[in-house]
């Protein structure tokens, strides 16, 4: 699995992945720092056009800094892909000595999983969103 930074061309995609308009993605890739995960079966070398390139994409992790504290505010993917991108926020914040936060549906429970596979606690419910409950979790770096 390559992960990189998302490019403008990626946001058709990443907007299919987690069903929300590319005009809003693209406001996500220019407003945080987005990396997306490219299937190492199909990912293409560097020199390939940024839309063969942008339909490799199998997840993507999203975060920026809040207040001292990094902050996902979108990860996409399976649990292993959710897993390793999430590895992305957690080396930021290493490197910066501040903790991690996300929520997470309660119902998506492939990213509960892969939160707490990076090493997240659970740290309580968070927001609803809607209807659906969410969980908060929190990496702390020590």
């Amino acid at each position: 699995m390559e992960i990189r930074d998302a490019v403008e061309a990626d946001a058709e995609t990443l907007g299919e992945i987690v069903d929300l308009p590319a005009d809003v993605l693209r406001n996500v890739i220019h407003d945080r720092t987005v990396r997306v995960a490219g299937d190492a079966e199909k990912t293409v070398g560097p020199d390939a056009d940024e839309k063969t390139r942008a339909d490799e994409i199998v997840g993507f992790v999203a975060y920026d800094v809040r207040g001292g504290t990094g902050s996902v505010t979108q990860l996409a993917g399976e649990e292993q892909v959710a897993e390793k991108l999430l590895a992305e926020p957690i080396r930021f914040a290493t490197v910066e000595s501040f903790n991690v936060e996300f929520v997470v549906p309660v119902s998506d429970t492939e990213v509960r999983q892969a939160a707490e596979n990076a090493g997240f606690d659970p740290i309580g419910y968070g927001p609803r969103f809607g209807e659906e409950r969410t969980r908060r979790y929190r990496y702390r770096v020590s």
